[in-house]
């Protein structure tokens, strides 16, 4: 028994898991040529009118495809990849407002373009070109997907749940689940471990020996990695990753789940 102790204290004192800035794929993928054109129907379509002194009339001014107050998925879109070349800092909204416009103006102006604020044809091209296609993450970095169905795994006894697809937590007993959180993992170079574990350590004010960081209801399954709190995760959402460890963005519900887990209860990491 002595031996046993001894060896799950020595994988404490190397274990500990901080936060990292990455893309939403836990990794910085190199600037991609975009994807097909924009399927939506533009909403202005301004033209110019005016003729000059040789009787020629101007070439059409471009389509504004969007500009303030429209909403939705391609909205979504434009701000992620605003939010790529560092005109937009903040987390798409879906919602094209007063931020977007001066992104849109600042991206505009710093290409020679009008600085009009409005998504027009010349703009949306020029900027697809500089980005690659969001992924889903980009759209939502705050989370909002729903979990991803329960692996076979899962389905007896009590286990954390992790699904690395919908980047959720279930916690579940005998089939049912109790509870569901939103997650991260680690980056590329220290990616989370995939498979199926056990708890078999528990901390509620744990702090990294490692990185010297706080890991608030650290619940250990695999070395060093763990399923715990982080305030990274709470502020900058997928934007950021772990060194490992299973990031859990609410404090609220880890704290409930913290109460709840034993050691021994299983733990499944899948895709």
């Amino acid at each position: 028994m002595k031996r046993s102790l001894a060896a799950v204290a020595a994988l404490v004192a190397v274990s500990g898991c901080t936060a990292q800035a990455v893309d939403t794929h836990g990794k910085t993928p190199p600037h991609a040529p975009a994807g097909p054109s924009a399927t939506s129907t533009p909403t202005h379509t301004p033209t110019s009118t005016s003729t000059p002194e040789d009787g020629k009339p101007d070439a059409p001014a471009p389509k504004v495809l969007w500009s303030r107050g429209d909403k939705g998925t391609d909205i979504r879109e434009l701000q992620a990849r605003l939010h790529q070349v560092a005109w937009l800092i903040t987390a798409p909204t879906g919602t094209y407002d007063a931020p977007t416009v001066d992104a849109v103006k600042g991206f505009q102006g710093k290409r020679g373009l009008p600085r009009t604020g409005r998504l027009d044809t010349v703009t949306w091209e020029r900027l697809r070109r500089m980005t690659h296609k969001p992924a889903a993450w980009e759209l939502y970095p705050y989370g909002g997907q729903p979990a991803a169905p329960p692996d076979p795994r899962c389905m007896t006894g009590r286990v954390l749940c992790v699904s690395k697809t919908s980047r959720t937590l279930r916690w579940m007993i005998d089939g049912r689940t109790v509870s569901t959180m939103e997650v991260r993992f680690g980056s590329q170079y220290t990616p989370t471990r995939e498979g199926v574990f056990s708890v078999y350590f528990k901390s509620r004010h744990h702090v990294s020996t490692i990185y010297h960081t706080s890991m608030p209801y650290a619940m250990f399954f695999s070395g060093g990695q763990a399923v715990h709190y982080s305030s990274d995760f709470a502020a900058r959402g997928y934007y950021g990753a772990s060194h490992g460890c299973v990031n859990v963005r609410d404090e609220g519900k880890i704290a409930a789940l913290f109460a709840q887990v034993r050691n021994g209860d299983k733990v499944v990491v899948y895709w």
